[in-house]
Protein backbone atom coordinates (compact mmCIF):
# COMPACT_ATOMS: atom_id res chain seq x y z
CA UNK A 1 0.00 0.00 0.00
CA UNK A 2 2.90 2.78 0.24
CA UNK A 3 2.68 2.91 -3.55
CA UNK A 4 -0.66 5.13 -3.14
CA UNK A 5 0.70 7.49 -0.70
CA UNK A 6 2.35 10.49 -2.17
CA UNK A 7 4.22 10.90 1.26
CA UNK A 8 3.91 8.84 4.65
CA UNK A 9 4.40 10.75 8.09
CA UNK A 10 5.70 7.68 10.44
CA UNK A 11 5.76 7.84 14.40
CA UNK A 12 8.18 6.91 17.11
CA UNK A 13 11.09 4.73 16.93
CA UNK A 14 12.71 1.82 18.14
CA UNK A 15 9.40 -0.47 16.80
CA UNK A 16 9.36 -2.87 13.70
CA UNK A 17 6.34 -1.29 12.58
CA UNK A 18 8.31 1.85 12.01
CA UNK A 19 11.43 -0.02 10.25
CA UNK A 20 8.90 -2.00 8.27
CA UNK A 21 7.17 1.55 7.26
CA UNK A 22 10.52 3.47 6.46
CA UNK A 23 11.58 -0.12 4.12
CA UNK A 24 8.29 -0.09 2.67
CA UNK A 25 8.57 4.23 1.89
CA UNK A 26 11.90 3.66 0.19
CA UNK A 27 11.34 0.25 -2.09
CA UNK A 28 8.13 2.06 -3.33
CA UNK A 29 9.96 5.45 -3.80
CA UNK A 30 7.69 7.15 -1.56
CA UNK A 31 9.19 10.25 0.45
CA UNK A 32 8.61 9.18 4.16
CA UNK A 33 8.56 11.51 7.35
CA UNK A 34 9.44 10.32 10.86
CA UNK A 35 8.68 11.80 14.11
CA UNK A 36 10.96 10.27 17.25
CA UNK A 37 8.01 10.96 19.83
CA UNK A 38 11.24 11.62 22.29
CA UNK A 39 12.99 8.42 21.91
CA UNK A 40 16.22 10.20 20.88
CA UNK A 41 16.11 11.87 24.25
CA UNK A 42 19.35 11.38 26.58
CA UNK A 43 16.43 10.10 28.98
CA UNK A 44 14.83 8.00 26.21
CA UNK A 45 17.66 6.32 25.24
CA UNK A 46 19.76 5.93 28.72
CA UNK A 47 16.53 4.91 31.12
CA UNK A 48 15.79 1.19 29.76
CA UNK A 49 17.68 -1.04 27.82
CA UNK A 50 20.81 1.58 26.81
CA UNK A 51 22.67 -0.24 24.74
CA UNK A 52 19.94 -2.63 23.05
CA UNK A 53 18.94 1.10 21.89
CA UNK A 54 22.34 2.50 21.08
CA UNK A 55 22.96 -1.13 18.68
CA UNK A 56 19.58 -0.79 16.98
CA UNK A 57 20.18 2.60 16.37
CA UNK A 58 23.91 2.33 14.55
CA UNK A 59 22.20 -0.62 12.79
CA UNK A 60 18.34 0.40 12.24
CA UNK A 61 16.87 3.12 13.08
CA UNK A 62 20.11 5.50 11.79
CA UNK A 63 19.60 4.42 8.13
CA UNK A 64 15.81 5.56 8.06
CA UNK A 65 16.66 8.84 9.81
CA UNK A 66 19.31 9.79 7.35
CA UNK A 67 16.74 8.56 4.10
CA UNK A 68 14.00 10.10 5.78
CA UNK A 69 12.94 13.20 3.86
CA UNK A 70 12.34 15.03 6.83
CA UNK A 71 12.56 14.03 10.86
CA UNK A 72 9.69 15.84 12.63
CA UNK A 73 10.58 17.49 16.04
CA UNK A 74 7.99 18.79 18.16
CA UNK A 75 10.53 21.25 19.71
CA UNK A 76 13.74 22.60 19.99
CA UNK A 77 15.25 21.00 22.73
CA UNK A 78 14.01 17.38 21.27
CA UNK A 79 16.02 18.53 18.09
CA UNK A 80 19.10 19.66 20.13
CA UNK A 81 18.96 16.18 22.25
CA UNK A 82 18.86 14.09 19.26
CA UNK A 83 21.40 15.65 17.21
CA UNK A 84 23.82 14.66 20.36
CA UNK A 85 23.65 10.74 18.64
CA UNK A 86 25.47 12.19 15.40
CA UNK A 87 23.16 11.03 12.94
CA UNK A 88 22.90 12.70 9.52
CA UNK A 89 18.72 14.09 9.36
CA UNK A 90 16.75 16.74 7.78
CA UNK A 91 15.11 17.84 11.37
CA UNK A 92 12.16 20.29 11.11
CA UNK A 93 10.45 21.56 14.30
CA UNK A 94 6.55 21.18 14.39
CA UNK A 95 4.89 21.83 17.63
CA UNK A 96 2.17 19.55 18.48
CA UNK A 97 -1.52 21.52 18.01
CA UNK A 98 -4.62 21.11 20.49
CA UNK A 99 -7.96 22.53 20.34
CA UNK A 100 -8.82 25.74 21.80
CA UNK A 101 -9.65 25.05 25.84
CA UNK A 102 -13.19 24.48 26.82
CA UNK A 103 -13.87 27.83 29.41
CA UNK A 104 -14.84 26.36 32.90
CA UNK A 105 -14.73 26.93 36.56
CA UNK A 106 -14.02 24.15 39.15
CA UNK A 107 -17.27 23.78 40.36
CA UNK A 108 -17.60 20.12 38.94
CA UNK A 109 -14.54 18.91 39.87
CA UNK A 110 -14.97 20.13 43.36
CA UNK A 111 -18.52 18.12 43.40
CA UNK A 112 -16.87 15.11 42.16
CA UNK A 113 -13.80 15.52 44.80
CA UNK A 114 -15.04 17.05 47.91
CA UNK A 115 -11.73 16.93 49.33
CA UNK A 116 -10.45 20.08 47.62
CA UNK A 117 -13.45 21.91 49.67
CA UNK A 118 -13.25 25.57 48.79
CA UNK A 119 -9.76 25.56 49.16
CA UNK A 120 -7.21 26.65 46.19
CA UNK A 121 -5.37 23.96 44.72
CA UNK A 122 -2.50 23.07 42.44
CA UNK A 123 -2.81 20.99 39.49
CA UNK A 124 -0.76 17.69 38.34
CA UNK A 125 -2.26 16.26 34.96
CA UNK A 126 -0.33 13.67 33.00
CA UNK A 127 0.41 10.00 33.20
CA UNK A 128 1.38 8.58 36.52
CA UNK A 129 5.07 7.58 35.60
CA UNK A 130 8.16 7.80 37.46
CA UNK A 131 9.38 10.28 34.39
CA UNK A 132 6.77 12.87 35.88
CA UNK A 133 9.03 13.06 38.95
CA UNK A 134 5.66 12.86 41.19
CA UNK A 135 7.75 11.95 44.12
CA UNK A 136 9.84 15.11 43.74
CA UNK A 137 6.36 17.19 43.92
CA UNK A 138 5.12 15.32 47.01
CA UNK A 139 8.54 16.35 48.94
CA UNK A 140 8.09 19.80 47.52
CA UNK A 141 4.51 20.15 48.52
CA UNK A 142 5.39 19.41 52.31
CA UNK A 143 7.91 22.51 52.14
CA UNK A 144 5.54 24.86 50.78
CA UNK A 145 2.55 23.42 53.14
CA UNK A 146 3.74 25.61 56.34
CA UNK A 147 3.32 28.85 54.49
CA UNK A 148 -0.03 28.04 52.77
CA UNK A 149 -1.73 25.63 54.94
CA UNK A 150 -5.26 25.60 53.43
CA UNK A 151 -3.60 24.52 49.70
CA UNK A 152 -4.46 21.24 47.73
CA UNK A 153 -3.15 19.04 45.17
CA UNK A 154 -4.80 17.72 42.38
CA UNK A 155 -2.92 14.57 41.02
CA UNK A 156 -5.13 14.41 37.51
CA UNK A 157 -3.80 10.85 35.86
CA UNK A 158 -3.49 6.94 35.88
CA UNK A 159 -0.84 4.45 35.38
CA UNK A 160 0.30 1.18 36.48
CA UNK A 161 -1.88 0.34 39.76
CA UNK A 162 1.14 -0.50 41.69
CA UNK A 163 3.16 2.57 41.31
CA UNK A 164 0.08 4.34 41.82
CA UNK A 165 -0.26 2.98 44.84
CA UNK A 166 3.48 3.95 46.26
CA UNK A 167 2.94 7.53 45.51
CA UNK A 168 0.18 7.38 47.14
CA UNK A 169 1.62 5.49 50.05
CA UNK A 170 4.38 7.89 49.68
CA UNK A 171 2.10 11.37 50.17
CA UNK A 172 0.59 9.47 53.73
CA UNK A 173 3.82 8.85 54.92
CA UNK A 174 5.36 12.45 53.99
CA UNK A 175 1.86 13.34 56.69
CA UNK A 176 0.41 15.12 53.65
CA UNK A 177 -3.02 13.40 54.10
CA UNK A 178 -6.15 14.99 52.91
CA UNK A 179 -4.01 17.98 51.17
CA UNK A 180 -3.28 16.11 48.29
CA UNK A 181 -6.24 14.64 46.37
CA UNK A 182 -5.93 11.24 43.94
CA UNK A 183 -8.68 11.97 40.83
CA UNK A 184 -7.83 9.72 38.87
CA UNK A 185 -8.02 9.65 34.80
CA UNK A 186 -10.31 12.92 34.17
CA UNK A 187 -11.48 13.52 30.66
CA UNK A 188 -13.95 16.04 29.11
CA UNK A 189 -16.19 18.42 31.35
CA UNK A 190 -14.43 17.43 34.25
CA UNK A 191 -11.12 17.72 32.73
CA UNK A 192 -11.56 21.35 31.66
CA UNK A 193 -13.24 21.99 36.09
CA UNK A 194 -10.00 20.79 36.60
CA UNK A 195 -7.82 23.54 34.52
CA UNK A 196 -10.20 26.37 34.98
CA UNK A 197 -10.28 26.03 38.59
CA UNK A 198 -6.50 25.40 39.77
CA UNK A 199 -4.25 28.12 40.33
CA UNK A 200 -1.14 27.20 38.25
CA UNK A 201 -0.40 23.78 36.84
CA UNK A 202 2.77 21.69 37.78
CA UNK A 203 4.88 19.00 35.75
CA UNK A 204 7.55 18.85 37.15
CA UNK A 205 9.15 15.92 34.50
CA UNK A 206 12.43 14.70 34.14
CA UNK A 207 12.47 14.46 30.47
CA UNK A 208 9.38 15.35 27.87
CA UNK A 209 9.99 15.87 23.96
CA UNK A 210 7.00 17.64 24.00
CA UNK A 211 4.89 18.16 26.89
CA UNK A 212 1.22 18.15 25.63
CA UNK A 213 -0.40 18.45 29.07
CA UNK A 214 1.20 21.48 29.54
CA UNK A 215 0.12 22.69 26.03
CA UNK A 216 -3.78 22.36 27.70
CA UNK A 217 -2.80 24.46 30.77
CA UNK A 218 -1.39 27.24 28.59
CA UNK A 219 -4.15 26.94 26.47
CA UNK A 220 -6.77 26.75 29.55
CA UNK A 221 -5.01 30.61 30.52
CA UNK A 222 -2.87 28.87 33.77
CA UNK A 223 0.90 29.36 34.45
CA UNK A 224 3.08 26.91 34.41
CA UNK A 225 5.53 25.29 36.67
CA UNK A 226 7.25 23.00 34.87
CA UNK A 227 10.98 20.93 35.28
CA UNK A 228 13.53 22.14 32.50
CA UNK A 229 13.26 18.86 31.18
CA UNK A 230 9.74 19.58 29.75
CA UNK A 231 10.99 20.77 25.66
CA UNK A 232 8.57 23.53 25.94
CA UNK A 233 9.75 24.84 29.14
CA UNK A 234 11.82 27.53 27.50
CA UNK A 235 9.13 28.42 25.36
CA UNK A 236 6.67 29.10 28.49
CA UNK A 237 9.79 31.37 30.07
CA UNK A 238 10.33 33.17 27.58
CA UNK A 239 6.62 33.51 26.61
CA UNK A 240 6.59 35.35 30.22
CA UNK A 241 4.16 32.00 30.63
CA UNK A 242 5.42 30.31 33.76
CA UNK A 243 8.84 29.04 35.05
CA UNK A 244 11.17 26.49 34.68
CA UNK A 245 12.81 24.42 37.68
CA UNK A 246 15.87 21.92 38.33
CA UNK A 247 13.62 18.51 39.33
CA UNK A 248 14.93 18.53 42.82
CA UNK A 249 12.07 19.21 45.75
CA UNK A 250 13.48 22.03 46.74
CA UNK A 251 13.81 23.88 43.53
CA UNK A 252 10.51 22.61 42.62
CA UNK A 253 8.97 24.26 45.86
CA UNK A 254 10.71 27.51 45.31
CA UNK A 255 8.97 27.45 41.86
CA UNK A 256 5.71 27.15 43.67
CA UNK A 257 6.04 29.63 46.02
CA UNK A 258 7.36 32.35 43.46
CA UNK A 259 4.33 32.04 41.72
CA UNK A 260 2.15 31.99 44.01
CA UNK A 261 2.97 34.65 46.21
CA UNK A 262 1.95 37.11 43.89
CA UNK A 263 -1.81 37.06 42.44
CA UNK A 264 -1.03 40.04 39.73
CA UNK A 265 2.12 38.23 38.18
CA UNK A 266 0.29 34.90 38.49
CA UNK A 267 -2.49 36.66 36.26
CA UNK A 268 -0.32 38.05 33.94
CA UNK A 269 1.24 34.72 33.07
CA UNK A 270 -1.94 33.07 32.38
CA UNK A 271 -2.27 35.76 29.62
CA UNK A 272 0.62 35.40 28.53
CA UNK A 273 -0.11 31.27 28.44
CA UNK A 274 -3.33 31.89 26.93
CA UNK A 275 -1.57 33.92 23.56
CA UNK A 276 1.53 31.24 23.48
CA UNK A 277 -1.18 28.46 23.47
CA UNK A 278 -2.90 30.36 20.52
CA UNK A 279 0.25 31.34 18.48
CA UNK A 280 2.23 28.07 18.86
CA UNK A 281 0.26 25.35 19.98
CA UNK A 282 -3.39 25.54 18.28
CA UNK A 283 -3.76 22.77 16.07
CA UNK A 284 -4.43 25.42 13.34
CA UNK A 285 -0.86 26.34 13.43
CA UNK A 286 -0.17 22.73 13.51
CA UNK A 287 -2.05 21.81 10.48
CA UNK A 288 -0.68 24.82 8.50
CA UNK A 289 2.96 24.06 9.47
CA UNK A 290 2.14 20.32 8.14
CA UNK A 291 1.04 21.11 4.90
CA UNK A 292 3.60 23.70 4.07
CA UNK A 293 6.28 20.54 5.11
CA UNK A 294 4.31 17.91 2.77
CA UNK A 295 4.39 20.19 -0.37
CA UNK A 296 8.29 21.76 0.40
CA UNK A 297 8.47 17.45 -0.01
CA UNK A 298 6.76 16.90 -2.81
CA UNK A 299 7.89 19.85 -4.57
CA UNK A 300 11.45 18.40 -4.08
Amino acid sequence: NARIFDVIHIHALFSFNTLVAAWSARLAGVPYILRPLGTMSHYGVTQRRPWLKRASLAVFEGPALRHAAAVHFTSEDEQREAAQWAVRMRGVVIPLGIEPAQRADGALVRAQYPALGAAPYLLFLSRLDPKKNIEGLLQAFVLILPNRPGLRLLVAGDGAPAYAASLQAMAVELGLGNSVVWAGRVDGDLKASALGGAELFVLPSFSENFGIAAAEALMAGLPCVLGQGVAISGDVVNAGAGLAVTPDPASIAAGLMQVLADESARDAMGSAALRLAQERYSAKAMGANLVALYSEILKR
